[in-house]
């Protein structure tokens, strides 16, 4: 038996520029970290005992005795991929699904690093989010960008680096610890109980592509700028919270399904009670809203949102990890 843990992850800065069509062109990078919220997955082989020789658990629960019978498009296409058979995956989460923080893609990597560890393989981190990649972009066409990917195998506080070449670069942020709780201890995060299939936003807000290129270089420029921030000791902290308004207001003109009526209420509610800025988290159309609120205005913001769930949480910076393995004997009926 194999139980991976894998992280999800907060995107703060550069979203969009991580979309392969854009930074082919014109480079990209993101600024994002994975949080103390994660996702499990277990996988073991199913004993030969049932009228069926695969059984899965997600949301849904399925029984099948071919691969090519399996719902789930990941979990089918991982499966052909990796060459696995005669399997129960469990999947558990300690947030929900189809919320802005890269969900889908903790599980990818997370249910890779498991397969992998299934056949007695180690594969490192860069291995595990090149094939996430291949396999929602390009063996699931699911729309969307490469950050999720590489957040969640990586783990911890990154620049990512997209390159024209289509390579990228994870450079970890030099921040010191004190001024890294200080960030943590600054950020809020609210449930606004809105969930959406993060594709399915990336298919609306690709209509009218070439008109948003302006404003996902200036979201590009604000990577730096934020990084800067973070690593210059003497720079004012609170100038990342301004530069989280900036963006989301850039990031509001690159698609008509990034936010609603109902969340932009909520947005300003946070800033009339204190909030430096903010935005929301993922491909936009719900999901989770981070606020960045000096500590006097903590409980002002609190108050304001108080009719939506708040997410306590912390920074970590271990990736996708085995954290529970038991080795068996497997041979597939025909060896």
């Amino acid at each position: 038996m194999i139980i991976t843990k894998t992280p999800f992850r907060m995107s703060f800065f550069g979203g969009g520029t991580d979309i392969e069509e854009y930074f082919k062109e014109y480079g990209g990078a993101v600024l994002s970290t994975t949080f103390d919220k994660y996702c499990y997955v277990t996988v073991r082989h199913l004993p030969r005992f049932f009228d069926w020789s695969t059984h899965l658990t997600y949301s849904s629960q399925e029984y099948v005795t071919d691969i090519d019978e399996v719902m789930h498009p990941a979990i089918r296409n991982a499966m052909k991929m990796l060459d696995m058979h005669e399997i129960r995956l469990i999947y558990d989460a300690d947030l929900p699904a189809r919320s802005g923080l890269g969900t889908s893609s903790s599980f990818a990597v997370g249910m890779l690093n498991a397969f992998y560890a299934l056949k007695g393989k180690y594969v490192d981190r860069k291995r595990l989010s090149d094939e996430a990649i291949y396999l929602e972009r390009q063996l699931c066409n699911e729309a969307g960008g490469w950050q999720d990917q590489i957040a969640a195998a990586f783990g911890g506080m990154n620049r990512i680096e997209f390159n024209k070449d289509g390579t990228y670069n994870v450079q970890p942020i030099i921040i010191h610890p004190e001024r890294k709780k200080q960030l943590n201890d600054n950020l809020m995060v609210f449930f606004t109980g809105f969930t959406r299939f993060s594709s399915d936003v990336q298919k609306v807000n690709a209509i009218g592509y070439t008109e948003k290129i302006k404003q996902l270089q200036e979201m590009y420029e604000l990577v730096g700028k934020a990084q800067a921030v973070l690593e210059d000791k003497y720079s004012n902290l609170d100038d990342f919270g301004r530069l989280l308004d900036e963006t989301w207001k850039l990031k509001r003109q690159t698609g008509e399904a990034i936010s609603t009526d109902s969340i932009d209420g909520l947005y300003n509610k946070g800033l009339e009670a204190g909030a430096l800025g903010g935005k929301l988290l993922g491909a936009g159309g719900g999901g989770f809203l981070l606020f960045y609120v000096q500590p006097e205005n903590k409980k002002a913001v609190m108050e304001a949102m108080k009719n939506l769930l708040y997410v306590p949480f912390k920074f970590e910076d271990g990736g996708t990890r085995v954290i529970h393995y038991s080795p068996e004997m497997y041979e597939k009926v025909g060896d």
